[in-house]
């Protein structure tokens, strides 16, 4: 008898093939996100999950399928799922890492252009009809090159990202738990810091630490006041890494000149009063989505599901300690 596979979201078809060929696929095409209840029903008499980072898989859906081997995100990050749930349980968490890290270092960078030389802004300032003549300081933003970036979190995509800023002449601090290897540090001409001086320093702020609970609301009142009024802060880690009511209050008052966010607190729920200010670029959770990565990631996904109902030992495991344990 096959394996039986809920694939909770929709997905590149090179992915469904992969889980096809071996499984019983129960597949949710509309791509509708799953209450709860609705996910625990669904997934009750499978072996595997394959998930995206909006899917909340938390104990109780865990507890919902006692054949469960294996959940497989379709994602770098994996704060949607209890793994110590999981693991307590014997189920396998697999994840995605490496494959978007450029992708997601290109799209930080197209947030640090676009609200610093306010593009969207004049996208909209344009499609509003707004747009009479020309003025020497209409829309007139900050510079790039030749300024200060500070990077929190060099992992893949923090060192991605600083590689993009040696093209734009600019001055590289970074912020880590533990600093990089010296000949890292040399390939990238980055300096670390600690995060107060970073925040002081840096004309722009991008974040790339992973949600956990000692990186929630990293970045608070306290961290934004630090920084400079001329400064901006680029997201592309987690919306909980920041305290979202805090960047409104810095954006309405000033304490910063902006902020551009791929992620959210409460996805796809995004505060009104974000919305209604205009020195802040909002996008939906799009780090990685290039055709060709987010494939890559689903089919990778794909791929970790299959070989751990298979026997085998995926090489993105989080939680390998299930292995160990002999699953």
């Amino acid at each position: 008898m096959k394996p039986r596979v809920l694939i909770i979201r929709q997905m590149p078809e090179a992915a469904l093939a992969v889980v096809r060929d071996g499984c019983e696929m129960q597949y949710n095409a509309s791509d509708r996100q799953l209450s709860p209840e609705e996910l625990g029903q669904a997934v009750a008499d499978k072996d595997g999950l394959l998930c995206v980072v909006t899917d909340r898989v938390d104990d109780a859906v865990l507890a919902s399928s006692p054949a469960l081997k294996v959940v497989s995100t379709v994602a770098v990050g994996y704060d949607n799922i209890d793994v110590a749930a999981a693991t307590a349980r014997g189920i396998a968490v697999a994840n995605t890492p490496g494959v978007l890290t450029e992708s997601s270092a290109d799209l930080a960078w197209g947030l640090l252009f676009s609200v610093a030389r306010r593009i969207t802004e004049g996208d909209r300032y344009i499609r509003a009809g707004q747009w009479r003549d020309w003025k020497l300081m209409l829309m007139a933003g900050h510079d790039v090159y030749g300024q200060t970036l500070g990077i929190v979190g060099m992992g893949r995509i923090g060192q991605a990202v600083a590689r993009r800023a040696r093209g734009c002449g600019m001055r590289v601090l970074y912020h880590n738990r533990q600093r990089v290897d010296a000949s890292i540090e040399a390939e990238l001409e980055a300096t670390w810091v600690s995060l107060p001086t970073l925040l002081e320093q840096a004309d722009f702020v991008s974040l790339h630490v992973p949600l956990s609970p000692e990186t929630v609301r990293y970045i608070g009142e306290a961290e934004l006041r630090r920084m400079k009024p001329i400064a901006y802060l680029i997201n592309t880690a987690r919306g909980a890494v920041v305290d979202e009511q805090a960047v409104i209050r810095a954006l309405q008052e000033g304490w910063i000149a902006g902020a551009a966010l791929d992620v959210f607190e409460h996805e796809p729920d995004v505060p009104q009063a974000l919305r209604e200010l205009e020195n802040v670029v909002l996008v939906p959770h799009i780090g990685s989505a290039s055709v060709a990565t987010r494939t890559r990631m689903a089919v990778m996904a794909a791929e970790n599901l299959i070989g751990v109902l298979r026997g085998e030992r995926p090489p993105n495991v989080v939680n390998p300690e299930v292995w160990e344990a002999g699953n």
